[in-house]
């Protein structure tokens, strides 16, 4: 009987010690999913890290370029790149990755199945209508970035008020903070103050769009588009 129970207790622990990992590795898994892999870089970093070809990018990773740098990743069946003196964050959200764009030019082409999209202050920039698409960004100042669709209509999400950019067409995009709107509340008892305060609500992004020409910058994206859509794998 003493045999029998002995036997049991440990059949019952290495069940427990067996099972540890099979819990432990499937969030370890989910941390550690790479958004994409680097498929051209020059004079490129992540953090304090020099970026090189093959290079596996995660969540969370800060992507940046410095004068005369460039670096292109693949993400899933579409692309990311940026071009020189930029920076942009890569986070995964719902069914899009997203590149926070911080300073600089960014770009992305989508496939129509692998959706990128580009977070700047005036919004997110994706592919319309999740068709393929081929795009950019470039922040020119704390309010102003100027949004470029090469190939496939490029919609601009401000808080749910969409803004279509045509193929072929760049606009100037200028963000007007409209002054905060005032509530009264009601007077306070008497005795506690007695005076009216005002609640403020958050400033509402007003847009101004101005059409470009996409000028010499513009050719130079779209050589970069061949380059990216011909030769994915080995850069010049």
């Amino acid at each position: 009987m003493r045999s029998l129970c002995k036997s049991l207790f440990i059949a019952i622990l290495v069940a427990s010690l067996l099972n540890i990992p099979a819990f432990a590795a499937p969030a370890l898994a989910a941390n550690d999913k790479p958004l994409g892999l680097v498929t051209q870089a020059q004079e490129a970093v992540i953090g304090t890290a020099l970026v090189a070809v093959g290079t596996t990018v995660y969540p969370g990773d800060t992507v940046e370029t410095e004068e005369g740098g460039t670096l292109r990743m693949k993400v899933g069946g579409s692309q990311v790149y940026l071009l020189a003196s930029s920076a942009a964050t890569l986070s995964q959200k719902s069914d899009m990755v997203h590149a926070l764009v911080s300073r600089g030019t960014v770009g992305f082409s989508s496939n129509g199945t692998d959706q990128v999209g580009l977070e700047i202050p005036e919004g997110v920039v994706s592919a319309a209508n999740g068709q393929p698409a081929y795009g950019q960004v470039t922040i020119t100042g704390p309010l102003e970035v100027v949004i470029s669709a090469y190939r496939g209509t490029l919609v601009l999400n401000n808080d749910g008020e969409l803004h279509m950019i045509p193929a072929g067409k760049s606009y100037r995009v200028t963000m007007d903070l409209e002054p905060a709107a005032t509530k009264p509340v009601a007077q306070e008892a008497a005795g506690v103050g007695g005076k009216d305060n005002d609640i403020r609500s958050p400033r509402h992004r007003h847009l101004v769009f101005d059409l470009i020409v996409l000028g010499v910058a513009g050719v130079g994206s779209y050589f970069i588009f061949r380059e990216v859509s011909e030769s994915p794998s080995t850069p010049k």
